[in-house]
């Protein structure tokens, strides 16, 4: 059970990565029937850390003996963190907590701390895009997954920049103790439970619809006919246009093609039949589009990494008729 967290800081912490930890295990939410976890942040260089914000400084009682308690260490992302050198008490002390058992989580270049500890040899690892080459050189034996927002390889888990850092945190809380608790969680973040995909999720993920000026109508009669087959001709009519100026017009709105656009609602709709019903999986390919259990498998795997029953089984929210 995951009861004990600790956040471990180096000089030069970026504060929105800390405040992440921070904000998922560190707040007191027992109002609402959430677990309270026993959260320290954790000096790994003296009492008071310097940030990367000009003036604001982080103070704390806590050392490294500190971690020797916790189910799941935290290190967040630094200035710095990709050339400096890290106290060996500290890659130490992560290198007995994963021996032991202990989850150990990065966020963001805080991954290269897990690095030099040796954590990395031999386990596939996300991290930040702009430093996946950085991480590579310093870590041949790193399984670098550079598209993904983060990796679990129980019991290490890296996660990719910044919010990333959020998805892999609610990732360990919905694992460790169910759906209804990491949702509760998010919802009160304001917050998405789960996101799946990767990084360059976000050069092909569709624009809000009021900046889809001449396509928006079109797309939310997609949203509404998963179930169907369309083609590029037959949207264009909705559109009235042309399907030559339809597909210019729909990549420039929504940085996609009207193919990928639908490939990915309709998974996005699986994701949500498979956690919240009891629908079989060929009434899911049905409703989403797919036609067979077979096909929604095969695009299942190929967008997510995971079939559908294996997220079912890791992501069923119990509360689902």
């Amino acid at each position: 059970m995951l009861q004990n967290v600790a956040a471990v800081l180096l000089d030069g912490v970026h504060p929105f990565e800390l405040g992440v930890v921070c904000e998922v295990f560190g707040i007191d939410r027992s109002d609402e029937g959430l677990p309270v976890y026993d959260f320290a942040v954790v000096s790994a260089e003296g009492p008071a850390l310097s940030t990367h914000v000009g003036g604001l400084s982080v103070s704390t009682p806590y050392g490294l003996e500190r971690l020797e308690e916790a189910d799941l260490i935290a290190v967040p992302a630094g200035s710095e963190y990709v050339t400096r050198d890290y106290p060996p008490e500290l890659l130490d002390a992560l290198v007995r907590a994963v021996e032991r058992g202990t989850k150990v989580l990065s966020v963001c270049s805080g991954v290269f701390v897990l690095g030099a500890a040796g954590l990395l040899d031999g386990r596939r690892c996300s991290v930040h895009w702009r430093q996946a080459r950085e991480l590579a050189v310093r870590n041949p034996r790193a399984i670098i997954e550079p598209d993904v927002l983060y990796v679990d390889e129980d019991p290490v888990i890296t996660s990719a920049g910044t919010a990333a850092g959020i998805d892999a945190c609610l990732h360990i809380v919905r694992k460790e103790q169910g759906p209804e608790v990491a949702n509760k969680i998010a919802r009160r973040m304001v917050v998405p439970p789960h996101r799946d995909g990767g990084q360059a999720q976000y050069i092909e993920r569709p624009l809000p619809k009021d900046t889809c000026d001449t396509v928006g109508e079109v797309l939310a009669w997609m949203e509404q006919h998963l179930d169907r087959e369309v083609t590029v001709e037959q949207l264009a009519a909705r559109a009235h246009m042309a399907p030559r100026t339809f597909a210019r017009r729909f990549q420039q709105e929504t940085g996609t093609t009207p193919y990928r656009w639908i490939l990915r609602q309709r998974v996005l709709l699986a994701q949500e039949l498979l956690e919240g019903s009891d629908e079989t999986m060929d009434a899911i390919a049905a409703r989403t589009g797919f036609g067979t259990a077979a096909a929604l498998r095969h695009q299942f795997v190929r967008a997510l990494g995971t079939t559908p029953n294996a997220y079912r089984r890791a992501f069923r929210d119990p509360q689902a008729a």
